[in-house]
C-alpha cells in the first residue's frame, strides 16, 4: 500500500454491492483521496457482472483503468484465477474480506481474512468494513499520518449491523461507543434519510438496521450500487441530497416488489418441509431473493434458500441460523461440483447452479442439516407478570443492546392474557392490544405472516392464551410507550 501511495500509482478498488462492500470501498477511496492518489472504484452490477472480482470483470477493468494496485474488499477470497491474471500482468493485489475461504488461497500480495488459517482467527466476527478500517488505521499509525478516519466509524457500525455480524466483544464495544457520541446533524446523508422518513429523534441501533441499511442496499438490488460510493465519497450537499432521494425511491420500489413476492408464497405448503426451506420462482428479481430468503428464515426459524432464473442458470440466495454455517456448506457443494460458484459466511451466502442440480443440492444440504439434528424453536428466557412490563424494566433490559446475531432480543413468556381489537395493517402485520386479568392493556404487534397459525390465533382467539413476546419502545405523536412484539402464541 505504502509503495503504491509513495509512487503515486493508480489504485483501483473493487467491492461488493451490499452495505458492507460499499462502505469498505468508500473507506479506502476517501483515504486515498486524502492522499491525493489517482484512484478509482468499481462495484459489480448484480445482473451484468455477478458477484465479486471475476476473471471476466478483472480483464475488462485492467484494460479500461490501467491500475498498478487492485484492492478487493468484501470479495476476492475465491478469486484465484483473477489474482493469477493480475500477477502475470505485474499488478499488485490486496484482498480484505471476511467470507469463507478455501485452500489454495489466492496468491495476492496480501490476503487479510480471519477465516483463513492465521493468528487472528479469533476476529472472524468482523465484517469487511471493520477489517478495512483497522487496516487503514494501522497504516496511519505505522506512517505517523495526520489523516484522520475516526469520523468514518459510524459507517463501520452500520456495516456490522447490516451484515448481521455477531454482536459481541469489539463489535459490541464499537457500536455502543459510536452511537453514544454520534451527532446526526453533522452527517448530511443520515439527516436526509431521517427527514425523508419523517423521523425526529436520536439515532439508535434499529434505525441503522431497519432504515439506513435497507436504503443503501436497495441500490444494488434495484439499480447499481456505484451510486452509494458516489454518495459516501462526496462532500457536496447537492449531490448528497440528489443521491439520497434516489436511494429512497429505490427502497420504496424494493418494498413494493418484496410485498408482491411475499403475497405469492404459500406459507402453509412450506410448513410441511422437514428440512431446509427451498423456494423456487422464475419471476423473482435477483436483487430481491436475499430478502425473501431472510423472511422465510425468520418465519420458519431455520435455513432458507430462494432460487430464481438468471439467463441460462439458476441463482440462489441463502439465509441461515447461527447453528448452521451455510457459507461453509456452499463451499463444500462447489468442491463436490454440485454448484458452479458461490460464497458467503455463516448466516448468508449466494450461489449459482444448473437447474438440473437443484434436487441434488437440496439432498446434499438436507443430509447435513438432518444429521445435525437442529432444533430452532423460539426460546424464552423467563416468565414475567403483566405488571412488570413497564418503561423502567425496558430500560434495564436495553442495557444489553445492541441486539442481533449472538445477542438476540430477549423473549419472555406472558401467561393468561386476552387479545383485544386485532386488526391487519397493510395486509402484512397484526396490531392488537394484550389485556391482563386486571384489565391492563398494552399495545402489541405481530410480524408473522397473515396466513400463519400464529396470526389466525391472534385474529380469532377469544379465550385466554399465553404469548411469547419481546419488549419494544414505541414512539408515536411525541409519546413513548412500551409495545409488545408477539413472536409466538
Amino acid at each position: 500500500m505504502k509503495k503504491n501511495i509513495d509512487n503515486q500509482s493508480k489504485i483501483l478498488v473493487i467491492g461488493d454491492y451490499d452495505v458492507d462492500g460499499c462502505i469498505s470501498t468508500s473507506l479506502i477511496i476517501n483515504f486515498l483521496n486524502k492522499h491525493n492518489i489517482n484512484s478509482s472504484y468499481y462495484i459489480p452490477d448484480r445482473l451484468k457482472d455477478g458477484y465479486g472480482a471475476s476473471i471476466k470483470l478483472i480483464k475488462k477493468l485492467v484494460k479500461e483503468k490501467f491500475p498498478k494496485l487492485i484492492i478487493m474488499v468484501d470479495c476476492g477470497s475465491n478469486s484465484n484465477n483473477s489474482v493469477e491474471f493480475l500477477k502475470n500482468n505485474k499488478i499488485d493485489s490486496i484482498i480484505i474480506d471476511h467470507h469463507n475461504i478455501s485452500k489454495p488461497y489466492p496468491k495476492a500480495n496480501i490476503v487479510i481474512n480471519p477465516k483463513k488459517e492465521c493468528d487472528y482467527r479469533h476476529y472472524d466476527y468482523y465484517c469487511s468494513a471493520f477489517l478495512t478500517y483497522l487496516f487503514l488505521d494501522f497504516y496511519n499509525r505505522k506512517n505517523n499520518s495526520k489523516i484522520t478516519i475516526a469520523d468514518q466509524l459510524i459507517y463501520v457500525a452500520l456495516a456490522t449491523l447490516a451484515d448481521v455480524m455477531p454482536l459481541r466483544e469489539n463489535n459490541r464495544f464499537l457500536l455502543k461507543k459510536i452511537i453514544k457520541r454520534f451527532d446526526i446533524n453533522k452527517n448530511l446523508f443520515f439527516k436526509m434519510i431521517f427527514k425523508l422518513n419523517n423521523l425526529n429523534k436520536k439515532l439508535d441501533f434499529d434505525d441503522l438496521s431497519y432504515i439506513i441499511a435497507p436504503t443503501i442496499n436497495s441500490a444494488g438490488r434495484i439499480s447499481n450500487a456505484n451510486n452509494v460510493i458516489k454518495l459516501l465519497t462526496s462532500s457536496n450537499e447537492k449531490n448528497i441530497n440528489e443521491i439520497t432521494n434516489k436511494l429512497f425511491e429505490f427502497n420504496k420500489k424494493r418494498k413494493i416488489i418484496e410485498n408482491i413476492v411475499i403475497n405469492k408464497i404459500k406459507f402453509k405448503k412450506l410448513t410441511h418441509e422437514k428440512g431446509i426451506i427451498f423456494y423456487f420462482d422464475n419471476e423473482i428479481p435477483e436483487g430481491i431473493i436475499g430478502i425473501i430468503a431472510s423472511k422465510l428464515k425468520e418465519f420458519f426459524n431455520k435455513p432458507a434458500i430462494v432460487f430464481t432464473k438468471s439467463k441460462d442458470l439458476i441463482k440462489g440466495s441463502a439465509r441461515s441460523v447461527s447453528s448452521f454455517n451455510i457459507g461453509q456448506y456452499i463451499n463444500r457443494a462447489i468442491n463436490n461440483k454440485i454448484l458452479i460458484s458461490g460464497g458467503g459466511h455463516n448466516l448468508a451466502a449466494g450461489l449459482t447452479l444448473q437447474k438440473k442440480n437443484i434436487d441434488k443440492f437440496k439432498n446434499f444440504l438436507n443430509e447435513i442439516y438432518t444429521n445435525k439434528n437442529l432444533l430452532n424453536s423460539n426460546k424464552y428466557i423467563s416468565k414475567i407478570s403483566f405488571s412488570s412490563i413497564n418503561m423502567s424494566f425496558f430500560e434495564d433490559i436495553n442495557k444489553l443492546a445492541p441486539f442481533g446475531n449472538q445477542n438476540n432480543k430477549i423473549i419472555f413468556l406472558i401467561e393468561n392474557v386476552k387479545i383485544i381489537k386485532p386488526f391487519i395493517i397493510k395486509e402484512k402485520f397484526i396490531s392488537c392490544f394484550v389485556k391482563s386479568k386486571t384489565n391492563k392493556l398494552i399495545k402489541a404487534i405481530s410480524f408473522n405472516p397473515i396466513e400463519s397459525s400464529i396470526s389466525l390465533n391472534l385474529l380469532n382467539q377469544k379465550k385466554e392464551i399465553s404469548i411469547l413476546a419481546k419488549m419494544n419502545k414505541n414512539n408515536w405523536n411525541n409519546k413513548t410507550n412500551i409495545q409488545l412484539e408477539i413472536v409466538d402464541v
